[in-house]
Formats: structure tokens, C-alpha cells, sequence
């Protein structure tokens, strides 16, 4: 823990008003910062021999939208199983209070064995980033994902399009507004010899899982359940 912190002081002093807030949870440090500094925070966390941070681990979108609320009750949950919707939309321990996105770096130091994430949170309305993929080579895949996944734009990047979804495909999967269902589908028409796109015809539900369980305390001599 006091190598962690020993990092944390490293950085607040070297980012300065960069640096937003730091963290330091189940061993792990994590950095937030401004969307304009995006490159000079990375470029320095890569080259400062202090940090070192020469490998990208990962690259990924988040999306906070439902972030704080939930549909599912299991605290008062009984032999009668629970279900969805019982207190929807409802305030729980926390709520969000910063921007619906962010995208999220994760660093590694090979030299000085050391972990670092850092988080950029970006507005709705202005999901563009700077991109970081002549830094590291590796975030150009990254980058394409979280395009393809959540629509933000990486500002630079080369050959910023959809990387695995097909190339038809309407919205962005994994924000949490998209329908589960999606909004078109697809089929082979064996007539024409093709991929055609239609309307989805399943119609949106909520599933709603029981587990009943048979307790005989509450049998009668007939063996129903009176409770």
C-alpha cells in the first residue's frame, strides 16, 4: 500500500491540475483526468521514467446512464423467489453524478511492476476524444471497439469504423439505452440469394423469474399449500 501511495504523490506532482482525483482501492490506483489533457497525461505516464507505463493493457468504453438505480429486489427475497420491477428506477447506495461516458486506459510498468488506470469522462453530447493509438500502437483495435460499441470518436485515428459488428449495423450496442432486441434483423432470403435487413418483429418484455419452492411445513394432509 505504500508503494501505491508512494505513486499516487508521484503523480498528483507531476500532472498538476490534470490530474482531477486519484484513487487507491483493492490494490489498485486510479486516476481521473481532463479530456483536454488526454495525450500529455498519457505521453508522460509512458515516458517519465518514474511511471514508466510503456505497455496498454486495455481500452474500453464505459456507459453510466443507469448507473445508481435498478430493477432488481433480492434483499427481501423468500422461499418464493424474487422477481424484476419491484422498486424500479430507484436511488441505491450511490448515483451518478459526472458525465454518462468515460473511457478508461489501463497502463502497465514492466520496470517497476505497477498498474495504472486512468479515466477520461466525456459528456453526451461530446464524445470526442483525442487519439492515442501512435502512443501505443495496440489502442487502435481498442479505439475501433469502443467506436463500435458506444459511438465515441477518437479524433486522429486512422481508420476509425466498425470493427465487430456488421457493417449495416444501426446504433451502438453496448450503450445502455440500446434496445436488447436491436432495431433491425437479419435473415437469408433463399430467393434472392442474399443477407436481407427487416424490422424486429420480437416485441420487447421483461422477464420476470420465479423460484417456487415447495416447503412441506405448509402442506396439508391433502398435500396443498395453504400459505
Amino acid at each position: 500500500m505504500k508503494r501505491l501511495e508512494s505513486l499516487e504523490l508521484s503523480i498528483k506532482e507531476a500532472l498538476g491540475t490534470a490530474c482531477i482525483d486519484t484513487t487507491i482501492a483493492f490494490d489498485e490506483l486510479s486516476i481521473e483526468i481532463k479530456k483536454a489533457d488526454v495525450r500529455t497525461v498519457l505521453t508522460t505516464l509512458r515516458d517519465a521514467p518514474a511511471f514508466a507505463c510503456e505497455q496498454l493493457i486495455d481500452l474500453c468504453a464505459v456507459d453510466y446512464l443507469h448507473f445508481g438505480v435498478y430493477d432488481w429486489e433480492t434483499e427481501a427475497a423468500t422461499e418464493r423467489g424474487f422477481s424484476r420491477g419491484v422498486e424500479r428506477q430507484k436511488e441505491h447506495a450511490t448515483f451518478r453524478a459526472k458525465a454518462r461516458f468515460s473511457v478508461v486506459y489501463h497502463l502497465m510498468s514492466l520496470k517497476h511492476n505497477h498498474r495504472i488506470r486512468v479515466k477520461v469522462f466525456l459528456e453526451e453530447k461530446d464524445t470526442v476524444l483525442d487519439s492515442v493509438h501512435d502512443i501505443w500502437k495496440g489502442a487502435n483495435w481498442f479505439e475501433r471497439e469502443a467506436y463500435d460499441f458506444y459511438g465515441i470518436l477518437f479524433k486522429g485515428h486512422p481508420d476509425l469504423r466498425r470493427i465487430l459488428t456488421d457493417y449495416g449495423f444501426i446504433g451502438h450496442p453496448f450503450r445502455k439505452d440500446f434496445p436488447l432486441s436491436g432495431h433491425v434483423e437479419m435473415r437469408y432470403d433463399a430467393k434472392t440469394q442474399k443477407v436481407i435487413y427487416e424490422p424486429v418483429e420480437i416485441e420487447p418484455r421483461t422477464l420476470v423469474p420465479k423460484v417456487i419452492r415447495t416447503d412441506n411445513r405448509y402442506l396439508d394432509e391433502k398435500g396443498v399449500d395453504h400459505d
